[in-house]
């Protein structure tokens, strides 16, 4: 039962997320924040009560904590899809990509965060209301913020030519225009990948490291490389494709160095006493992972403009749900069952070990495949900066021709 209050997540995100892509681009950025901001700070609050004595809720304390879950879930999509939308109406075009770069990561830095806190919150089962509440005081906070602070869906004065002139289609017609759209279907297909490789990457680490004698504490310490580094790589990469707007060349060079880390992490975890190797190979994957995200989906509105940025960052994500789901269910049915091994730290069951040498070969070929289709296949123009180039343009030409009327 305790499992699902995480799977419930992923499976509300796939169908839900289609719901958010349309408040986005269609009820505006002001709204899903708002909205997203009130269901997580109501859903913490009825996890915090759901767990609390005094109310004395019996084999109902659950069920109240599963609907506080669900509702948190809710609010996900629509503050994860909100980053391209925000740069695109917030920022101009020499900004966008860390400013997508800056929202997107706080997501996986709130994880680390409280990945960090969490067992020192909860050193045994008592606690866990003090953590519970603990986390609902952002909550609170951030919903207490969005609703008194934000004002506008739009800034007063359009930082942009694309933002001047929004031309954003409507909800149905972008979808069929994306569904038409080859190289958005690459990108989708290649990206959403990428996406659930390091979801399950990040879920089954411990899992794959423990078999050889790794500790917990390693494993955890590998995690957190991951993400510190990747938020690192994000920063630098978004700081870079803002001055020189190499978008594609950036994501490519990128995916193919974290195909390359995948494979010698692959390798290197099958052997103990590699803690060193592991520690570093973990560091390059989620630098250079990790790095692609924000260009990728400002990328993705580049390829399929004038479709809203909701939409089209949306589907990628809801994309990239059914893959790991896929993946998830595809690793962890390639396992193989070996007998206890005295160097292993897993906590076994009654069948045994399991054995991820075949899942990981398998994450890291995977990996590399997509890379390749992406490197050799992917293809297309910037069409928002095309078209705030040519709307600067002509909006000189139209300054040059009225200064050059001359007055009555």
């Amino acid at each position: 039962m305790v499992n699902w209050l995480s799977i419930v997540y992923l499976l509300i995100s796939i169908p839900f997320g289609l719901v958010a892509t349309w408040v986005l681009d269609s009820v505006g950025l002001r709204c899903a924040v708002i909205l997203s901001a009130w269901l997580n700070m109501t859903g913490s609050i009825i996890r915090m009560l759901s767990v609390l004595k005094f109310l004395s809720l019996g084999s109902q304390s659950y069920w109240y904590l599963f609907i506080g879950q669900c509702l948190c879930a809710l609010a996900q999509p629509l503050i994860i899809f909100s980053p391209t939308k925000l740069a695109a109406l917030w920022f101009p075009d020499h900004q966008r990509a860390t400013a997508n770069m800056i929202a997107s990561m706080s997501n996986p830095l709130g994880i680390l965060i409280a990945n960090v806190l969490s067992p020192a919150l909860v050193p045994e089962g008592k606690h866990i209301p003090l953590m519970l509440g603990v986390y609902a005081i952002p909550a609170v906070t951030a919903c207490a913020l969005a609703t008194v602070g934000i004002h506008e869906k739009v800034p007063p004065t359009p930082p942009s030519a694309s933002a001047t002139n929004s031309t954003s289609q409507p909800f149905l017609t972008g979808l069929k225009m994306l569904l038409r759209n080859k190289p958005y279907i690459m990108l989708a297909v290649c990206f959403g990948g990428g996406i659930g490789m390091f979801t399950c990457f990040s879920a089954l680490l411990e899992q794959i490291l423990c078999e050889k004698g790794y500790s917990n504490e390693f494993a955890g310490l590998n995690g957190a490389l991951f993400t510190v580094c990747g938020l690192l790589g994000a920063f630098l990469l978004g700081l870079y494709v803002d001055r020189t707007r190499k978008f594609i060349e950036s994501t490519k060079i990128c995916f193919c160095l974290s195909a390359l880390a995948s494979i010698v992490f692959a390798v290197t975890s099958r052997f103990r006493h590699q803690a060193v190797m592991l520690a570093i190979t973990s560091s390059l994957f989620g630098f250079f992972g990790f790095a692609i995200y924000p260009i990728a989906m400002e990328l993705a509105v580049e390829c399929s403009y004038p479709v809203g940025e909701g939409t089209s960052t949306g589907l990628i994500f809801v994309a990239s749900q059914i893959e790991g789901v896929i993946l998830m269910i595809l690793l962890q049915a390639l396992t193989v069952r070996v007998s206890e091994d005295p160097s292993s730290t897993c906590a076994l069951d009654q069948d045994g070990a399991l054995d991820w040498t075949t899942p990981v070969l398998v994450l890291a070929g995977l990996c590399s495949a997509m890379a390749c289709f992406y490197v050799i296949f992917f293809h297309t123009d910037y069409k928002r900066l095309h078209a705030e180039t040519n709307s600067g343009d002509l909006v000189k030409a139209e300054d040059t021709a009225t200064a050059d009327v001359p007055e009555a």
